[in-house]
């Protein structure tokens, strides 16, 4: 078995060591290397051809995001970025994700246990991160300006009572944004499941407050969903919908992990499904293994339309396959097609389902 060969980039020895024990523990990986800057890291790469690197943000000589926007200009490779937790250092993650790592992990908290689980974390990211497609930057890329792209659609009856939910992973956060930048400010409803840490999301969802012509936030646990408004689940709780008359709200839990995530888009799904019905439209985007498929057949089962990116605009095409293979998906899109598809489907009444 050809084992993912993996270089690790922090300037803790400590965190070094960490990353290297657990990646050596996985019998599919190996640490071939580790760089304390990326000055050594841009040298280990020439000379290792590694698989997959992770990369620290804050480091002496270049820090992440400079190094990070180099190497996806001239040599991309899949990059699991690795953040501590601060409000400051997940604008700088999001950042990292927009200039093209395909997935972000927190470093462990000091004195904290779960180690076992913090390894699992890790290792899933990288095997992500091992068969996703990098995208080479072509162009100097600058901060996405703060542009509201739609106008307001005109009001269509055919929209009362509907609802969007959508459920991303691995290369999710570009993907959703591309979803919503294009949503108008009197659209449905939307509910987010991206798989992202705790501590990431509510700048996430601000971040795309400030891109989108509909209001972004996190979401709350017993608020009522707003026309016009996107709901995104917080890193610690999976966020469910119920309706109560004709009236919808966001619920969250911090009930276990399904799928091994919190929040898990099965969870948001299968809520869809219950709450939602034929009323809901179901989107599942770029993402590592099989979260969402059994949630979407279920939503196809109540009679929702449902949305699969399709294998060539993904970045891991994943839970995407795993929903078309479970027989929940009505149609199969690239991903700068998915929002006018919703847009046109919900001026159809949400009974004509096919």
């Amino acid at each position: 078995m050809k084992k993912i060969r993996v270089v690790v980039v922090d300037d803790s020895a400590v965190m070094r060591h960490l990353l290297s024990e657990i990646v050596n523990a996985e019998p599919d990986m190996e640490a071939v290397g580790g760089a304390s800057d990326p000055l050594v890291a841009r040298e280990m790469i020439k000379s290792l051809n590694p698989d997959v690197l992770t990369l620290d943000m804050e480091m002496p000589r270049m820090d992440g995001l400079e190094f990070l926007e180099k190497l996806m200009r001239l040599r991309p490779m899949p990059v699991v970025m690795v953040s501590a937790f601060a409000e400051a250092n997940s604008q700088v993650a999001l950042r990292a994700l927009e200039l093209g790592a395909m997935e972000l992990v927190a470093k462990p908290k000091n004195g904290a246990g779960g180690l076992a689980d913090y390894a699992h974390e890790v290792t899933a990211k990288i095997r992500a991160a091992a068969v996703g497609r990098p995208k080479k930057l072509l162009t100097p890329a600058v901060a996405s300006p703060g542009a509201k792209v739609p106008a307001a659609a005109p009001a269509r009856p055919a929209w009362a009572d509907r609802i969007i939910v959508i459920g991303a992973s691995t290369g999710g956060t570009e993907a959703v944004k591309d979803v919503l930048v294009h949503m108008p400010p009197n659209c449905p409803p939307i509910l987010v499941a991206q798989h992202m840490p705790e501590g990431f999301t509510k700048s996430f969802a601000a971040r795309l407050d400030s891109l989108c012509a509909i209001h972004v936030k996190e979401a709350d646990d017993g608020a009522r969903a707003l026309p016009g408004h996107a709901y995104v689940a917080p890193g610690h709780s999976h966020l469910m919908l119920k309706r109560s008359g004709g009236i919808y709200s966001t619920l969250l839990s911090k009930a276990e992990p399904v799928n091994r995530h919190r929040p898990s888009v099965d969870v948001l799904f299968r809520s869809a499904a219950r709450s939602g019905g034929a009323h809901v439209l179901g989107v599942i985007l770029t993402g590592m293994g099989k979260d969402g498929a059994a949630g979407m057949a279920e939503m196809h089962r109540a009679g929702a339309y449902t949305y699969a990116q399709d294998e060539g605009s993904c970045v891991v095409f994943g839970m995407p396959k795993e929903a078309i293979a479970h027989g929940g998906v009505d149609e199969i899109l690239p991903l700068d097609e998915i929002a006018s598809a919703l847009l046109a489907r919900l001026s159809t009444p949400a009974a004509a389902r096919h």
